[in-house]
C-alpha cells in the first residue's frame, strides 16, 4: 500500500514536527487513502487541469542550475495561488534534468534534490520523480551496471533521512522489473525511496506489467500511466489487468497521467484517460 502523507509523516519525531506544520488541507487529502489522478499536461494551468478531471499536476524543477527554478520561493508562490484558487494541488515534483545529470554521478545531483525535497515538502507535495533514462539508464543490457547501482545506492542513502523528515517520497522511475526494483530499494533501506513505475515504458520494454505491480506492493511511490500515442485502453497497454493487479495490491496513492493527446485538444484528451482510469478502476467520478 501507498504510504499516505500523514502516516509518513507521523513515523518518526521529526516527522512528527512536520505533521505539526503541514497544511490542513494537505493533511486531510492524506487521510482520505485513495486513489487520486494527476496529470503533467498542466503545470502552468491548474484551472485547465480542473477541468480535465485532474486532481494534482506534476510540475517540473527546471534545468540545470546552482539554485534550482523551484527553489525560488516566488515560483511555488505561484503554484500556491493555484492551488488555493483551483483546489488542484502539486502532486509531485519531477527531476527531467537527471536523465542528462545522473544522480548516481553528475556531482551536482544530490544538491539538486535536496532543493527539490524542500520545495516538494513547502508545496505539500506527497512526491518526487527521480528519472533514470538515456545517458542515466540504470541497466546495460537487461542488467544492472553495477557501477551506477552502487553509487546511486549510496547516494540515495544519505538523501533518504532528508526525504522521510520531509515527508516526501523519492520515486525512482526506470524501465526495471520488481526484481530489479527490489534489489535497489531493498539496498537503499528506507521507506522514503519507493518505485515510481511507467506501465507504458514497463510494456514497451517487455516486462509483466501486472505481475510487477503485484510484486511492488508497499514499494510503490507513484505510477505513471500511458499507452504510446494512444488513448489509454486503445494500444498496447492490457489495462483490466492492471486495474486487476492494483485492486489486488490495494494501491493507494497518486496515478499520473503522461498520456499522449490524440486529438491534439488537451483537456479533451487528458479528461477522456482520466475518466477511463476512474471508470476502470471503479473510481467515483
Amino acid at each position: 500500500m501507498h504510504i499516505a502523507r500523514r502516516q509518513f509523516l507521523m513515523g518518526s519525531a521529526a516527522g512528527l514536527a512536520g505533521a505539526a506544520l503541514a497544511p490542513g488541507w494537505l493533511m486531510a487529502e492524506a487521510a482520505a487513502g485513495r486513489i487520486r489522478i494527476g496529470g503533467r499536461h498542466f503545470a502552468g494551468d491548474f484551472a485547465a487541469a480542473k477541468r480535465a478531471g485532474i486532481e494534482g499536476v506534476e510540475v517540473g524543477v527546471g534545468g540545470a542550475a546552482d539554485t534550482l527554478q523551484i527553489a525560488d520561493p516566488a515560483v511555488r508562490q505561484k503554484y500556491k495561488d493555484q492551488m488555493k484558487a483551483t483546489g488542484v494541488v502539486v502532486s509531485s515534483l519531477s527531476l527531467d534534468l537527471l536523465n542528462g545529470c545522473p544522480l548516481f554521478s553528475h556531482p551536482q545531483a544530490p544538491a539538486w534534490v535536496e532543493q527539490s525535497i524542500d520545495a516538494a515538502h513547502d508545496l505539500g507535495a506527497d512526491g518526487m520523480l527521480l528519472p533514470f533514462f538515456g545517458g542515466a539508464h540504470l541497466l546495460r543490457g537487461k542488467e544492472f551496471r553495477k557501477d551506477a547501482l552502487d553509487a546511486l545506492i549510496g547516494r540515495l542513502k544519505e538523501l533518504a533521512p532528508k526525504a522521510r523528515t520531509a515527508g516526501v517520497r523519492l520515486g525512482i522511475e526506470c524501465t526495471l522489473s520488481s526484481r530489479q526494483y527490489l534489489e535497489l530499494l531493498d539496498g537503499v533501506g528506507s521507506d522514503a525511496v519507493g518505485a515510481y513505475y511507467d506501465i507504458g515504458n514497463s510494456t514497451g520494454a517487455g516486462l509483466d506489467v501486472p505481475a510487477d505491480l503485484r510484486a511492488l506492493k508497499g514499494r510503490l511511490s507513484m505510477i505513471h500511466f500511458k499507452d504510446g500515442g494512444n488513448y489509454l485502453g486503445e494500444g498496447k497497454v492490457q489495462m483490466e489487468p492492471v486495474a486487476e493487479a492494483l485492486r489486488a495490491i490495494a494501491y493507494q496513492g497518486w496515478i499520473v497521467l503522461e498520456t499522449a493527446c490524440p486529438s491534439k485538444n488537451v483537456e479533451a484528451d487528458c479528461r477522456r484517460n482520466a475518466d477511463f482510469t476512474r471508470k476502470i478502476l471503479g473510481l467515483a467520478a
